[in-house]
């Protein structure tokens, strides 16, 4: 008898085969996953930069620190060995760390600094993320010299969603500052003096300030190339304030991932990146043999009537191989726009796509998903006393603010507190939705209701896998109207949109992108504008969200979310581990000896 098979049964064995096709790979990475090991040694070394000598706080005697390299599904141990003066934390930016937030790192969020003299073993646990992330300290102003990148590789048995490149570039930037940054930094805080916070003095690139700087000609940093050849930079914005447009000369770049996701191809003369972001970028090495620059110019969003484009660029060059010769400078790239130029960032910013692929999928919150909803300001404040608010109370001219609560970090670690079902006087679980007042946020306000704001310590308790809505409005309060990037721990985010002047939901919901919106971890927030990001909380825990300008974040435009526990051992936080730094000892600088102090008991 001839045997026969149904239609039906051909159509069901053929679903059941395309689904083994696209989870296989994934079933034998998982088991291929590996395991890495990383020392980190902590401890001050001697630079000299911009005409001056200086001791800087440094990973493996290295600025920027060493890259950690690792493929998706990985797993990291790195032990922090800190032989510094000071406490200090370490945070893997845009890695999820999940039901793990013990090893998330930000400072009296999810632990207490890593005191002098000890040692802390951070676990990393990649998961989703694939491309290039990075780490930094994650208390005061210490991730100006305390930083590096993560290179994630695809996993095994799996490739790159673009023609493999022939070899690959890391580039960071990074903000060089004259003298002590920590006592300047200090100082700054101290309620005595109230100034305004250090301001850097250049900008680098891999280390290395460039041919512009005084005292830098013969140091700029150089990366040879072949001709015909297609290299992949992975670049990270380690800057402290700074958004940066970066192009080389006679070369087009091709964007194809952001913050550790991939992304639709963009060919660009150049790109604009923020502080804290990172961007995989692909270059075709196809021009004339000679030498380029490599720029990175500062883009400055806030109100300034005039500029020199490049008096602060960060410079490089890139430098083929081969038989020639040449007594002419680099070229420099004549695309590159001006410091002042807006229209140029959002154009860039605005055609960031996610693949959306079957094979990189997105899902995006659905509007009937959304249970909780939140409008958040982002706004520069003042901080005066008043009578009620005791004699404690100390006026602060530089203040900043989410919703017009300016964080205040706790003395204990909230992680902690929280574990042990403890909340005030840690923290409190009232963080608002909205804020108090409503008023026309991009028209410069002065007066005292939008203009003062309060400290406070206040997070938002979220159910496990919820889906939120966040909207962030930048506003002018005080005439301090920039952009914001925002950055969330523990999730990344899909950006369905931005805007400029107040948002209104009716108007503006209608131009969501919910086909392929990006998927990152930190995005701006226009100038006197509007962010609109959803994210599902499935990852349990406490978990920081910030500006990752470090002024703003110093003075206080950030909070916490509280995830909760979702009723099973696989959607339960882990328990801590054993060796969390104490709390117990005093971190406060005016509580140790002064910076001189310990350089001349070392020295003796």
């Amino acid at each position: 008898m001839k045997s026969t098979t149904s239609p039906v049964l051909m159509s069901t064995q053929f679903q059941v085969f395309a689904v083994l096709i696209i989870i296989l790979p994934l079933f034998i990475s998982l088991a291929r996953a590996e395991v890495h090991y990383y020392d980190f040694i902590v401890k001050e070394v001697n630079f000299t930069r911009l005409c001056e000598s200086k001791l800087m706080l440094v990973v493996n005697e290295s600025y920027p620190g060493p890259a950690i390299r690792a493929r998706k599904g990985d797993t990291v141990y790195v032990d922090v060995y800190n032989q510094g003066f000071y406490g200090f934390t370490i945070h893997w930016h845009g890695v999820k760390q999940p039901r793990n937030p013990w090893f998330d790192g930000p400072e009296y969020v999810t632990q207490c600094p890593i005191s002098p003299g000890t040692n802390f073993t951070y676990q990393v646990q990649l998961t989703t993320e694939e491309g290039t992330l990075w780490w930094h300290a994650h208390s005061d102003w210490t991730r100006a010299s305390v930083h590096g990148a993560i290179v994630i590789l695809p996993a095994i048995g799996t490739t790159f969603p673009f023609p493999e490149p022939d070899e690959e570039e890391i580039i960071v930037f990074g903000s060089w500052y004259l003298g002590n940054l920590k006592e300047q930094v200090d100082e700054c805080l101290d309620p005595a003096t109230n100034s305004n916070l250090p301001i850097a003095a250049g900008y680098t690139i891999n280390g290395r300030l460039g041919d512009f700087s005084p005292c830098s000609k013969n140091t700029t940093y150089r990366r040879k190339v072949d001709y015909g050849k297609t290299y992949l930079l992975r670049i990270v914005n380690a800057n402290i304030d700074v958004e940066f447009y970066f192009a080389i000369a006679e070369h087009n770049l091709t964007v194809v991932g952001l913050d550790g996701s991939y992304t639709k191809p963009i060919n660009t003369g150049y790109i604009v990146i923020a502080p804290g972001q990172t961007m995989d970028v692909l270059l075709n090495t196809n021009s004339a043999l000679g030498s380029y620059y490599m720029v990175g110019r500062e883009y400055i969003s806030a109100t300034v009537d005039t500029v020199s484009d490049s008096a602060n660029d960060a410079i490089a060059i890139l430098e083929y191989n081969g038989n020639y010769t040449t007594s002419e400078a680099p070229l420099f790239p004549e695309q590159i726009p001006s410091s002042l130029s807006q229209t140029e960032a959002f154009n860039f910013y605005g055609n960031i796509r996610s693949l959306a692929t079957p094979e990189y999928p997105i899902n995006v919150p659905k509007e009937s998903d959304i249970t909780t909803k939140m409008y958040i300001t982002a706004s520069a404040n003042a901080l005066y006393c008043t009578p009620d608010l005791g004699p404690s109370c100390v006026n602060i001219s530089f203040a900043a603010s989410v919703n017009n609560i300016s964080w205040v970090n706790p003395r204990e670690s909230i992680l902690q507190a929280y574990y042990k079902n403890i909340s005030e006087p840690v923290y409190e679980t009232d963080f608002p939705d909205e804020p108090p007042t409503y008023f026309n946020f991009t028209e410069i306000a002065m007066t005292l209701d939008p203009v003062l704001t309060v400290q406070g310590t206040k997070v938002k308790v979220l159910e496990y896998n919820e889906s939120v809505e966040m909207v962030f409005q930048g506003t002018d309060v005080m005439g301090g109207s920039v952009n914001h990037p925002m950055h969330l721990h523990g999730h990344s985010f899909y950006v369905l949109g931005f805007g400029f002047g107040d948002f209104l939901a009716e108007r503006d919901s209608k131009g969501y992108n919910l086909i392929d919106p990006p998927y990152v971890a930190t995005f701006i927030t226009p100038k006197n504008g509007w962010l609109t990001i959803r994210f599902v909380a499935n990852n349990p825990g406490v978990w920081f969200w910030h500006c990752h300008m470090e002024r703003h974040l110093t003075w206080g435009m950030e909070s916490a979310f509280i995830v909760k526990n979702g009723g099973t051992p696989e959607t339960t936080m882990l328990p801590p581990p054993a060796t969390m730094p104490s709390c117990d000892v005093p971190f406060d600088s005016a509580t140790i000896l002064s910076h001189a102090e310990l350089i001349k008991n070392q020295l003796e």
